[in-house]
C-alpha cells in the first residue's frame, strides 16, 4: 500500500481506511486518505503493510526509520515502546502525552482509552515539571498515568504514576498537652523530664527513648513541637531558641532541613506518622498509625522529599521504587510548593 511522508505524518492512500483504520486502528482518515504518525508508520512498514516514499523515493525500512528519527525527537524511543504495546495486544494511538491505550477487548469506536503513556530514556533526567504536566493531562479526563522507560538495552519497565490517598489514624495524638523543657544538643534534641518523655514516645510515637527517663528527638521532630507549644528548646548554654533561631541552626547542620519539615509538618497534620527512612534510603518512612511503640506496625509508606524544580535521575529513582517495593512499601515523593505539598506516588506495574 502506498503512503508518502508530509512533513512530520505520513498520508497512505484511500484504501488504507478501510485496511488499516477499521480494521485495526492506525491513524485516523482524513481527506482522501489516512493519517499517520511517524510512530505508526514505522510499525506498519516494519509488518510490510505499507511502502513509504519521501521526495519520489520508495524508502526501505531502515531508510524510513532514519528519516524519521530527524523528524520526531526521540522518535526510536517512542517506537520501541509503540511496538511493545501492540505486539501485547494493545490498540495504541498518539495521545496528549505520547500515546492513549485501549484496555483489551476494546478499541477506538467501542470504549474509551483507559491509560496515558509518557515515554522516557533511562540516559536523560526526567524534570518533575514534565512528569507532573503529564499526569495532570491523565488526570484531569481520569486516564491511568503510565510512564514508560527505556534502558540502553531497550528493554521496557512501565510505572504507575498517581496521587496517592494518605489518611492517618492518629487523631488527637498529634501532640500531647505538655509543655516541657528540652536542649539543643549537637545534631538533635534531649528531653529531660521523664513523664513528657514517655507521654511523646507512648502516645504519639515521637524520638526514641535515650534511657527510662529521657528522650531524643529529631531536628524535624523538635521543630514540629516546638512550633505547638508542646517543648521549650533552650541551647546548651541555656539561652532559649525560637522556631527562627532553631531552623537557622538545624539548616546548618542539614541542608534538606527546610524542605524535610515542611513535609513533617504536613503528614503529621493528616494524621499519620513520620520516622526516618534512612535505612531505606529515603527521608522518612510512614505509619497510618501506631497504638503503641512496643506494638509497632508495618510502615505503608517510603516518602523522600523533592523541591518543585527537582529533576529525577532515572536510575535513582527506580532503585528507590524497587527497594520501596520489596519491603511492601509504596514509594511517594513530597513536593514543596509555594501553596502547600503535593505527593506522588510511583510504582511498577506489568502492563
Amino acid at each position: 500500500m502506498k503512503a508518502e511522508i508530509i512533513k512530520d505524518r505520513v498520508l497512505v492512500e484511500k484504501k488504507g481506511i478501510n485496511e488499516l483504520y477499521n480494521t485495526g486502528y492506525y491513524g485516523r482518515p482524513k481527506n482522501n486518505g489516512l493519517e499517520l504518525t511517524l510512530i505508526e508508520a514505522a510499525y506498519l512498514a516494519y509488518r510490510g503493510k505499507i511502502d513509504v516514499e519521501h521526495n519520489g523515493k520508495v524508502l526501505d525500512f531502515a531508510g524510513f526509520f532514519k528519516t524519521a528519527s530527524t523528524l520526531q525527537p526521540a522518535f526510536e524511543l517512542k517506537y520501541i515502546v509503540y511496538k511493545d504495546l501492540r505486539e501485547r495486544g494493545f490498540y495504541v494511538q498518539p495521545g496528549v502525552t505520547d500515546f492513549r491505550i485501549y484496555p483489551r477487548g476494546s478499541h477506538p469506536g467501542k470504549g474509551a482509552a483507559k491509560q496515558f503513556v509518557y515515554v522516557r530514556s533511562e540516559r536523560v533526567p526526567m524534570p518533575l515539571k514534565d512528569l507532573l504536566r503529564s499526569l495532570n493531562a491523565a488526570e484531569n479526563v481520569r486516564k491511568q498515568m503510565i510512564l514508560a522507560i527505556v534502558d540502553e538495552e531497550s528493554d521496557i519497565t512501565f510505572y504507575e504514576v498517581k496521587r496517592p490517598r494518605i489518611k492517618g489514624g492518629m487523631g488527637d495524638t498529634l501532640y500531647p498537652d505538655i509543655n516541657t523543657e528540652a536542649t539543643f544538643l549537637e545534631d538533635r534534641v534531649i528531653i529531660w523530664d521523664e513523664d513528657a518523655s514517655t507521654s511523646l514516645f507512648e502516645n504519639g510515637f515521637y524520638g526514641k527513648p535515650l534511657d527510662k527517663q529521657r528522650l531524643q528527638l529529631s531536628l524535624v521532630e523538635s521543630r514540629y513541637l516546638l512550633d505547638n507549644g508542646v517543648i521549650n528548646v533552650k541551647d546548651r548554654q541555656d539561652n532559649p531558641m525560637n522556631s527562627d533561631s532553631f531552623t537557622e541552626i538545624a539548616s546548618k547542620i542539614e541542608p534538606e532541613f527546610h524542605l524535610k519539615s515542611s513535609v513533617y509538618t504536613d503528614l503529621r497534620e493528616m494524621g499519620v506518622v513520620p520516622k526516618t527512612g534512612f535505612k531505606f534510603g529515603s527521608h522518612f518512612r510512614v505509619y497510618s498509625q501506631v497504638e503503641s511503640p512496643a506494638k509497632m506496625p508495618h510502615s505503608e509508606y517510603l516518602v523522600h522529599s523533592i523541591p518543585a524544580d527537582h529533576e529525577f535521575t532515572l536510575p535513582v529513582m527506580s532503585r528507590a521504587i524497587r527497594l520501596a517495593n520489596s519491603v511492601r512499601k509504596s514509594m511517594l515523593y513530597a513536593i514543596s510548593e509555594d501553596e502547600g505539598i503535593d505527593y506522588i506516588d510511583i510504582g511498577r506495574v506489568k502492563m
